[in-house]
């Protein structure tokens, strides 16, 4: 399967579905070319054998020397968040790739478009989604082409809304649009489709159709996301709420851009569901049901999530912490460091022994009371102590923490096993510094659980801020050298 010349060429992977199916395909070994438009921001995200080339679909005299030793093309572009006429774009970046790739003499093409039934009266959104196909067939290339649902993973656009909904609003004043039937369908699924054409001789121009195991509708996504969330919440249905309206409404309690919700809540006016299961047994693909794209939506969340320095999040925050936290997602992240005079390993012996007997450096009496009311609300108190005075391991009990990750020297991960509306971290984190010393630096995250959480979070925020900063300090004294903030 190696080759000396790149045979994939893949558009969109600075995007969702795209950055997906290039880890798949660097994991599978095949040789990949990325288009992008600003090169600069992908460069450092792929592997070393993936080649990263400049293009712009909209202007087509940037695409010919980019298909050069193309087999398989995937395009994996829309306009959908554009200030401007995205159907016009769409059409005319379909056109461009489509005579590019023809005049290369590319083998075929993979597209990811929309379901949505010829009968209906099909959204704008739809209607593009269509419409970049058919443009992409006048090429004369064998297309073929995925007709999907909305898709559910984490990060996903129709994820992140349901999310930011059913994470926020107790109750929810919901229109005729949330009982529209739709057939999710998990990224992992998606992904594995389009990594199975490249295992199947295709015969000229197909489309496909493509879905989870169920058929729900978009309350039933709510319920089901806050049942695994453990959030109760009530929907109340009202017979109209124009998509302009609702869209504002996104832009107010969700990451959706306002224009980007609107193109998206017109679209969810129209069925999107399987009529024709060919793919299944084209591909051998076993697609996931709504439970199970749910649950690793989350999963793959969490996972992604602890996997980002969290710190990288808050860079651009100034040079002390944000009053009430940073925002990473739906999360709360206070993150802040100190530089210090001696070397890693002498900077973390205080983090390593915190906790148990000797506290956590700082208010001691704050959190036994705390610790206290974490005993009256059934919780695990401050009674569990550690194990070794001295030691930690993955998995060891650290008062109302558990060690979550732990590198001797460099990194203490804790989650918080007490009584809370959501879920907390707490992260230590020691790197050597250029020409000597080392940098501290402390991280908080929380997770709240709708707005009770939320509020929880900001009326304590001022003790945690005092304690934060406390704690920090009192690690760095300890550690036995000068220091200073560097935020």
């Amino acid at each position: 399967m190696v080759s000396k010349v790149p045979k994939i060429l893949l558009t969109g992977a600075t995007g969702y579905i795209g950055g997906r199916l290039l880890t798949a395909l660097q994991a599978a070994g095949w040789p990949v070319r990325c288009l992008a438009r600003r090169p600069e921001f992908l460069s450092s995200r792929v592997g070393p054998e993936t080649e990263v080339m400049q293009g712009d679909c909209l202007k087509s005299s940037s695409l010919r020397r980019c298909f050069d030793g193309i087999e398989t093309a995937y395009y994996l572009v829309h306009s959908m968040g554009s200030a401007t006429d995205f159907e016009t774009q769409d059409r005319a970046a379909a056109t461009h790739f489509g005579q590019a790739a023809s005049e290369a003499g590319v083998a075929r093409i993979v597209y990811v478009g929309g379901l949505g039934s010829g009968s209906d009266v099909l959204s704008k959104h739809l209607r593009s989604r269509h419409e970049t196909g058919e443009v992409l067939r006048e090429s004369g290339i064998p297309v073929v082409e995925f007709r999907s649902s909305i898709v559910l993973g984490s990060g996903s656009l129709s994820f992140e809304l349901i999310r930011a909904l059913v994470e926020r609003l107790p109750v929810m004043i919901c229109p005729s649009w949330v009982r529209t039937p739709t057939q999710p369908i998990a990224i992992e699924d998606l992904v594995s489709y389009l990594m199975g054409v490249l295992d199947q001789p295709i015969q000229g121009s197909q489309v496909f159709e493509i879905g989870g195991a169920d058929r729900v509708s978009y309350r039933d996504i709510m319920l089901e996301y806050g049942r695994q969330r453990g959030l109760r919440r009530h929907l109340i249905p009202v017979p109209l709420l124009t998509p302009r309206l609702s869209s504002l409404w996104l832009g107010l309690t969700t990451p959706v851009y306002a224009r980007v919700g609107r193109k998206l809540v017109e679209s969810l006016k129209n069925p999107t569901i399987v009529h024709d299961d060919s793919a299944r047994a084209v591909f051998k693909v076993r697609t996931m049901g709504l439970r199970d794209a749910i649950a690793r939506a989350i999963i793959n969340e969490d996972a992604e999530f602890a996997a980002t320095r969290w710190s990288d999040a808050v860079s651009a925050a100034g040079s002390r912490p944000v009053w009430g936290g940073v925002r990473v997602g739906t999360r709360l992240v206070d993150s802040r460091s100190m530089e210090v005079d001696v070397p890693p390993q002498q900077a973390f012996e205080p983090i390593r022994r915190i906790g148990g007997q000797r506290g956590w450096y700082y208010l001691n009496w704050l959190w036994r009371v705390r610790g206290a009311i974490d005993l009256l609300l059934g919780g695990v108190g401050m009674r569990r102590g550690r194990r070794d005075p001295e030691e930690l391991a993955v998995g060891d009990t650290l008062d109302w923490w558990r060690v979550e990750t732990y590198n001797r020297n460099t990194l203490l991960r804790l989650a918080a096993e007490m009584k809370l509306p959501g879920r907390a971290w707490l992260e230590y984190e020691v790197k050597a510094r250029a020409g000597g010393g080392s940098t501290i630096r402390q991280t908080a995250v929380f997770d709240p659980a709708g707005l009770l959480g939320l509020g929880y979070w900001y009326v304590i925020y001022p003790f945690h801020a005092a304690i934060f900063g406390g704690m920090l300090n009192s690690i760095a004294t300890r550690a036995g050298a000068s220091h200073h903030d560097s935020r």
